[in-house]
C-alpha cells in the first residue's frame, strides 16, 4: 500500500468562478494535513482550472463527467468532500437536489448518504447573494447537514476564506 492509498480521501470540488485557481494553493494545504485529494469539476469550471496541472498536484486522475455503467471508478471512494469555490449556480441546484452533473450527482448522493461536506461559496455580496434563493438554499443545505462556510463580512466581498481556515475547518468538521 503507498501512502495516497493509506490517507483519507476527499473530494475537492470545483466550480466555475474567479477564485477557482485557488485550489492550486489549497490542494498543497490539504496534502499536507493528511488528505488524498481527488479533483472533481464542474462542467464550466474546466474553463478555470487546467486539468493537467490538478492531476500533478493531486496524483490522481481528475473527473468531470459521469463514468459508462460497468466501468470501475478512477477514484476510490470519499472520506468528505470539499466544495471549494461553490458558485450561486452548484448551491441552488444542490439544495434542490438538482443532480445534472457529475459534481452534483455527487454532492447530492453524499448529502443523502451523510458523508461530511464542507462548502465555502464565493458570492459577492450585493450582487448575487442578495437574490432570495440563495439564502435559502444555504439554510436547506445546513438543515440537511452540510457544513457551509460563509461569512462574507469576515473576509469580504465574495467570502475570500484563507486556506488555512478552510483546512482548519474541515479538519474540525471530519474529527467531529
Amino acid at each position: 500500500m503507498n501512502s495516497q492509498t493509506m490517507k483519507r480521501v476527499l473530494y475537492l470540488v470545483i466550480c466555475a468562478a474567479g477564485a477557482a485557481p485557488q485550489a492550486y494553493e489549497l490542494i498543497p494545504l490539504l496534502i499536507a494535513a493528511g488528505w488524498n485529494v481527488c479533483a472533481i469539476l464542474t462542467p464550466s469550471a474546466t474553463a478555470f482550472v487546467e486539468q493537467k496541472r490538478l492531476h500533478y498536484l493531486t496524483g490522481n486522475p481528475v473527473r468531470t463527467n459521469y463514468k459508462q455503467p460497468g466501468t470501475p471508478d478512477l477514484l476510490p471512494p470519499p472520506d468528505a468532500l470539499l466544495v471549494f469555490p461553490a458558485t450561486f449556480n452548484t448551491v441552488n441546484k444542490w439544495a434542490l437536489g438538482i443532480s445534472d452533473n457529475l459534481a452534483l450527482g455527487l454532492l447530492c448522493e453524499h448529502t443523502g448518504i451523510g458523508t461530511p461536506i464542507l462548502a465555502v461559496p464565493v458570492v459577492r455580496r450585493g450582487k448575487l447573494a442578495e437574490h432570495p434563493a440563495f439564502p435559502q438554499s444555504l439554510k436547506l443545505l445546513t438543515e440537511y447537514g452540510i457544513h457551509v462556510l460563509y461569512e462574507p463580512e469576515q473576509y469580504p466581498p465574495r467570502n475570500e476564506v484563507p486556506g488555512e481556515i478552510i483546512v482548519q475547518e474541515l479538519l474540525r468538521i471530519t474529527s467531529l
